[in-house]
């Protein structure tokens, strides 16, 4: 990757505009919203690539609530991160709503990057977890998840990176 010290400040900044291009052609990405395309992508593959874990295929464009299901018919949402918090759940009732809360989906898969998008670890929530860890976003009016130590501690661990010393 030294090419990429050598390039003028032009062509490093035109390269961004290639790279979105073929992560695209390759449909690694499927939208601009980069950092939670590359997470979906890194859970689909993740999650076929390894054994004990269900095969998933992404749900089709626009589907409400899920990004991919299982060859079972489970209903995953995935989440990738490069913070403490994820994108928002829309569909859900706000707080203190009367009305029960239907189902949207069996698991969550959060996927958690460090800040240069390099990939830390995954993680699997239930629907049972999702709902004691979600907070309410009240500038989006939605839920999303804080990650927090003991949130990553009491949910399921797919992928962890181990530094290799």
């Amino acid at each position: 990757m030294d090419f990429i010290r050598n390039l003028s400040d032009t062509d490093l900044i035109a390269s961004y505009g290639v790279v979105i291009d073929e992560l695209k052609r390759r449909q690694i990405i499927r939208s601009k919203n980069v950092v939670d395309d590359l997470g979906e992508y890194i859970a689909i593959k993740h999650h076929c690539d390894t054994k004990g874990l269900p095969k998933l295929q992404a749900a089709p464009p626009s589907t409400k609530n899920i990004d991919a299901i299982s060859v079972d018919g489970d209903r995953y949402s995935i989440k990738a991160t490069t913070s403490s918090t994820t994108s928002v759940f829309y569909g859900l009732n706000p707080p203190g709503s009367n009305e029960p809360e239907q189902q949207k989906f069996e698991y969550v898969i959060l996927v958690l990057f460090d800040t240069n998008v390099r990939l830390k670890q995954i993680n699997e929530l239930t629907w049972e977890q999702f709902f004691k860890y979600k907070r309410w976003h009240s500038r989006m009016s939605a839920w999303s998840l804080s990650v927090s130590k003991e949130m990553l501690e009491n949910t399921r661990v797919v992928y962890k990176y181990a530094d290799k010393l």
